[in-house]
């Protein structure tokens, strides 16, 4: 059965993208919508959807009595013997509804509606289709550029460019194309929200990953990413084959696949050191471009001292400290970077603390012996003490705590 209905949702579907099926479903559930509106009940009435064919039957069910008490769901003898003449009291009858006599008011409210749930429709197919593709890199087209991000249409979906995850220095135009990684997909009130990222740190792995096939392939793993977008990047790789060299393989020849990845990144400086599991030469190798002659690494308080050269320290320390900091966070160590003097002198300082107090000149017999049988035997020891800790031991008040404190103070320097 065409009609003006059919015709009002033709150009609508013949604009989504949606299964015919599921639009079917819609549509049948909306046409049941509007009997209920019209008639008070759709219990009994049946729709069917065509849509190849857009075509829309709506069939009644009436039984058969002799005194009509609902128009809706009776229908009396002989008004049903007109169109089925066999027809006897009891039976079902099924009338045939003419979807025009719905009226316009409620065609046009029929038709927001299923364009509305197909908007919805749409909202949950996008979701469900990038909730698992977080750690993909897109390509799209920069659509709208506002102060705080930037819209890009990618695979005919808009996603979100925060500032946050820009590239600092970087120049955005409309219409130019932008490659970015999926970070997060949220659902929200307005749909799925996709934000993308260029400065995180996984944007510069899946780059290499897409430039270097032997990272695809296993042979060589991506360790570590540490980043500050827009300036420098250090990478830790480490190759599974010993005949390949991990660094070589992520430089490219001629330098080629590196060039790649700098390019993309608006001539980023990108590190790539190879990772070591020894602790001593992962560090050596983190403070690149410089090289220290010594590392001297407490494992307890994960610290590090890099002894340099003095021509050594700018390198090892960067620009604004970026070079160290960027050390740290690939090592997971806590580098301070000095000069061999400057090593020299803490390792006199250490060494004076650790000065057992048999050998202490500066305070009495007496007190010593108090001391070592309270347990302090270095100087390291009554400066780490709480004045609270010397003055429970006997003989030994606040005043004479203070100035046991007082005069080791100068060691600790």
């Amino acid at each position: 059965m065409k009609s003006e209905i059919v015709s009002a949702f033709g150009a609508l579907i013949k604009e989504k993208n949606v299964d015919k099926e599921v639009l079917t479903k819609i549509m049948e559930e909306i046409f049941l919508s509007m009997i209920k509106k019209k008639f008070g009940t759709s219990e009994n009435f049946d729709v069917f959807v065509n849509l190849e064919k857009g075509e829309i039957e709506i069939y009644q069910s009436k039984t058969i009595v002799t005194d009509v008490q609902d128009e809706v769901t009776e229908i009396d003898l002989a008004t049903a013997k007109k169109a089925e003449p066999d027809l006897e009291l009891g039976d079902e009858y099924l009338e045939i509804i003419d979807p025009s006599t719905f009226g316009r008011r409620l065609i046009i409210s029929a038709k927001q509606n299923l364009n509305q749930r197909i908007k919805e429709f749409e909202k949950e197919l996008i979701y469900d289709e990038f909730k698992n593709r977080a750690g993909e890199v897109l390509s799209g087209e920069i659509r709208q550029i506002n102060r705080d991000e930037i819209f890009l249409i990618a695979e005919n979906t808009e996603v979100i460019l925060p500032k946050s995850e820009q590239i600092p220095n970087e120049k955005y135009r409309r219409g130019e194309s932008l490659r970015a990684v999926i970070k997060s997909v949220n659902k929200t009130s307005r749909g799925p929200e996709i934000i993308v990222s260029r400065a995180d740190a996984s944007f510069l792995n899946r780059l290499f990953e897409l430039e270097v096939p032997e990272i695809n392939e296993g042979i060589i793993d991506v360790k570590a990413i540490v980043r500050e977008a827009g300036e420098r990047t250090k990478i830790a790789v480490y190759s599974n084959d010993k005949r390949i060299d991990a660094v070589g393989a992520c430089v490219g020849m001629k330098g080629m696949r590196i060039q790649a990845i700098v390019k993309e990144l608006n001539n980023e400086k990108i590190d790539i050191i190879n990772w070591s599991a020894e602790p001593e030469i992962f560090i050596t190798r983190a403070l690149s471009p410089a090289k220290p002659k010594r590392i001297v690494i407490d494992e307890d308080a994960r610290k590090v001292i890099a002894v340099l050269d003095d021509e050594q320290i700018s390198l090892a320390i960067g620009k604004g400290g970026q070079n160290r900091r960027l050390a740290s966070k690939l090592t997971g160590y806590d580098i301070q970077t000095v000069k061999e003097e400057e090593y020299q002198e803490i390792v006199e300082s250490e060494s004076g603390l650790d000065l057992p107090l048999t050998e202490v000149q500066e305070i009495s017999v007496k007190i010593k012996n108090t001391l070592i049988l309270g347990g302090f035997e270095t100087i390291r020891d009554i400066v780490e003490a709480d004045i609270e800790e010397l003055t429970n031991l006997p003989g030994i008040g606040l005043k004479t705590a203070e100035k046991l404190k007082a005069t080791f103070a100068a060691s600790e320097k």
